[in-house]
This record gives C-alpha cells, sequence and structure tokens, in this order.
C-alpha cells in the first residue's frame, strides 16, 4: 500500500509538471519582476520555500528579479536603538539617523537572508541596491518626508548584465539622489520603476492579502486598469490597497504587460500564479492591450 501511494505521488507530480509545460514556455526569456512584502518573507521555512520557486524560474529561463521591502525588520531595528520613527500619509519620515538604520537593515540583514536562501537552493543570487550602478536615480518626494525619494531615472543595464550570466538580482528599495544622498524608497514604488524600466512581462507585488477585493469582500481575479480606477474613486479599493495599485497603474502605463497583488504567505503563490491556468490573486491589465 505504501509503494502505491507514494507511485500514486509521484503520477500526480509528473501530470502537475506536464500540465505546466504550456506555461512555461510561455514564459521562457520573460522578466518576472517580484515584491517580496517584509510581511510576507515569513519564517525560514517558507523563505526557503520562496527561493526554491525563484530558483525554478530561472531554471526553466524566466528572468526573475525580486525586490523586498522590509518594514517590520526596520522598525524592530529602531525599536532596539530608541530611534524615533512617523509616519506621513503612509510614508515613514526618514530624517539622517533613520536613513542610516534603513539602509544597514535592507542592504545588509533583509537583503543577505534572501541571497543567502536563493544561493543555498543552487542559484546565483546578487545582493544589490538601487544605489548600485545608478540603476534608481531619485527626487526626494516632499521636504516633510525627510530622506523619502521617488524614482526619477533608471539605468537597467546592470540588471541586464546579471541576466545574460544567469544571476539572479535582489534589490533593496534604496536610490541615490543627485547630490550623493540616500534615499529610502517604497518598496512597491521601486518594483513598479524597476519593472516599467525592465518593460516586465509580469510584475508579482507579494504581501499579506489575497488580491484586490471588490463591495462584497470578494477577490477580482481579472482586472482592467480603468476598473481600479473605478473601483478607487467609489472606496472600494481603500487603505493600504490604493497605493499598491497606483503601483500597478503606473507600472502598465510604462510597460509592463500586467500586475498581480497576491499573497505572498500562500505556499508557492509564485508558480500557482506564472504556471497554471488559474492563477492567484488579482491579475491587472492594461484596458485595451492583451498580455
Amino acid at each position: 500500500m505504501k509503494t502505491r501511494d507514494m507511485n500514486q505521488d509521484w503520477i500526480g507530480t509528473a501530470q502537475t509538471l506536464s500540465r505546466a509545460l504550456p506555461y512555461m514556455q510561455r514564459y521562457t526569456d520573460a522578466t518576472v519582476v517580484i515584491k517580496l512584502g517584509g510581511h510576507a518573507m515569513g519564517s525560514d521555512a517558507a523563505m526557503e520555500e520562496f527561493a526554491r520557486d525563484v530558483v525554478l524560474l530561472r531554471q526553466v529561463g524566466v528572468n526573475p528579479v525580486i525586490v523586498h521591502g522590509g518594514g517590520p525588520m526596520i522598525n524592530a531595528m529602531l525599536d532596539r536603538l530608541d530611534i524615533r520613527s512617523e509616519f506621513v500619509g503612509g510614508k515613514r519620515v526618514t530624517d539622517k539617523a533613520t536613513v542610516e538604520v534603513v539602509e544597514m537593515v535592507l542592504s545588509g540583514v533583509v537583503n543577505k537572508r534572501i541571497v543567502q536562501a536563493i544561493n543555498a537552493q543552487g542559484g546565483m543570487a546578487v545582493g544589490l541596491s538601487g544605489k548600485d550602478a545608478n540603476l534608481m536615480i531619485c527626487d526626494q518626494t516632499h521636504p516633510d518626508l525627510g530622506f523619502v525619494g521617488t524614482p526619477a531615472k533608471m539605468n537597467p543595464k546592470l540588471l541586464h548584465t546579471l541576466f545574460e550570466r544567469d544571476m539572479i538580482p535582489v534589490v533593496a528599495p534604496l536610490g541615490a539622489g543627485r547630490n550623493g544622498e540616500t534615499f529610502n524608497v517604497n518598496g512597491d514604488t521601486a518594483a513598479g520603476a524597476i519593472a516599467g524600466a525592465l518593460t516586465a512581462d509580469r510584475l508579482l507585488l507579494l504581501t499579506d492579502v489575497s488580491g484586490v477585493k471588490n463591495a462584497e469582500g470578494e477577490v477580482v481575479t481579472e482586472l482592467r486598469a480603468a476598473q481600479i480606477r473605478e473601483m478607487t474613486a467609489s472606496g472600494v479599493i481603500a487603505g493600504g490597497m490604493i497605493p499598491k495599485t497606483e503601483t500597478a497603474l503606473d507600472a502598465i502605463a510604462k510597460g509592463v504587460r500586467a500586475v498581480v497583488i497576491l499573497d505572498g504567505r500562500a505556499p508557492n503563490s509564485v508558480l500557482l500564479e506564472l504556471f497554471t491556468e488559474h492563477g492567484a490573486g488579482s491579475l491587472i491589465r492594461p484596458d485595451t492591450v492583451p498580455g
């Protein structure tokens, strides 16, 4: 009985892989930018599973780029150092002391944790930030926010070079100012800017919610940009979902074929979205251009 059950399991695995083949072929040589939110990073086991999925993407010919957040980790370090942090309009007010902590946490602990996890699964991940090779040149978002930046100029040449060498970029959302400043950039905003600069096939926003919900509280699996605007105007899309959908609309306007908002805590969520018919989360497309 044990042998038969095991055989049945392997047959099921083989059938799953066979059904995934057309989707794998569909994404060969495609660029997929994945925003991994701090709340979606989860346990070491969850990180290991995510890393394995990313390595699989690279193995079947996808060019993945990981852009990560780290809000909870930044908050914990600021508390340890007794540095007060305030938020205005959902954005962290970042003074000189705070931006130093942000850079230390994002480019250090968080970035290297993801890099090590991917490399442990057989990938070749390289950690960097938007400051490296002037990947992301930023202007100050607003004087009241201090060292918070908005991407103004993107230089994705380094990412293309890494793709050519089968490497997986892992990018911390920090940008370089025009006068040598370091700017803290919202992770979703950074991911959208990078996806737009690469004209990515997909931007996946991995978060701690299952997707965009309608007025009845149900996840809408596919939306057009006009529907997002209508749902925002009517108040159906509200709170923390607004900046994510704004990122999606901005990325689509820059040429990204589609954006998906999905629950990064769900097992194998990236593979389910890309390599199955039903996908995962909410797929947002342009109004008229198929993707």
